[in-house]
């Protein structure tokens, strides 16, 4: 469990995709700290498993569904990545709960500036879209943000200085890809109410006022 709080900006040193997984390997120092083969080090908001340990970074392998799932998939030699190490069981929720289980990837389509912070919109599909609330959480890129806006196709997130100068975040251009995982809470809320819902002709009714009064609760 990851808490979206980005430790360091680490660089992948070599990627490999061969089919549809592979094995990158990143260069870094910061997270590399009491972290041991095995650990978990969320790699752009992807929890990877760290395979192998040297003195400047660590290599982790890449599975299918993550490629399928993740920027992976477009990823290169050279490219600065946002690190964090799983969260200790005596640490503090700096941010919000954070799996590391990326739900899908979004498309920058504008960076706008409004004095201290920098508003960020980005594209992304409507099953992203349908668990993102105004005030709640998203990861970006393994980045605990504060959603500012939700519309008909695209969110905003507003960026703070500090949080630009220590991820990749603003370093990015519009039309770049970035990982999007869903509030986990939202998820199981969704899931709760997926269950408990009736079919009216052939669409699937969520929890309404009616469905209440219907059955008494």
């Amino acid at each position: 469990m990851f808490t979206g709080i980005v430790e360091e900006v680490g660089k992948i040193k070599n990627i490999s995709i061969c089919g549809n997984s592979g094995q990158v390997a990143i260069y870094a120092s910061k997270v590399l700290e009491g972290t041991q083969i095995g650990d978990s080090i969320a790699v752009n908001g992807v929890c990877l498993t760290v395979t192998s340990l040297q003195p400047d970074g660590f290599t982790a392998d890449i599975m299918a569904e993550t490629v399928r799932r993740s920027s992976f998939s477009i990823a290169k030699n050279g490219d600065k990545v946002n690190l964090e190490r799983a969260m200790p069981a005596d640490g503090r929720f700096g941010g919000h709960i954070v799996s590391g289980h990326i739900d899908g990837i979004g498309t920058i389509t504008d960076f706008r500036k409004e004095e201290n912070a920098v508003w960020v919109t980005i594209k992304a599909s409507q099953k992203i879209l349908q668990l993102i609330i105004e005030k709640g959480s998203i990861c970006i890129d393994g980045i605990s943000l504060t959603v500012a806006m939700v519309s008909d196709g695209e969110f905003q997130v507003s960026v703070i200085p500090h949080t630009g100068e220590e991820t990749t975040l603003l370093k990015k251009k519009p039309r770049d890809m970035v990982n999007l995982e869903n509030d986990v809470i939202g998820k199981y809320v969704q899931k709760l109410l997926g269950i408990n819902t009736e079919v009216q002709g052939n669409q699937e009714q969520g929890i309404t006022m009616e469905f209440l009064e219907k059955y008494g609760i």
